[in-house]
């Protein structure tokens, strides 16, 4: 959830600086943008497995 939390909180981030007229943005929050589908996958995972485990 935390991962998903803080890909989410970068996305929004990019596009409030688009938004305020920011090109050149820092790879920082690109990359932490990657963490949004990354906790989504790991989310399901462990729903998964944890249903399985009932």
């Amino acid at each position: 959830m935390a991962m998903f939390g803080v890909g989410l909180l970068a996305i929004i981030v990019i596009f409030a600086l688009f938004a305020t007229g920011h090109q050149d943005l820092p790879a920082w929050v690109s990359l932490a943008t990657l963490l949004c589908p990354a906790g989504l996958i790991f989310g399901v995972i462990a729903t998964v497995v944890r249903a399985r485990r009932n």
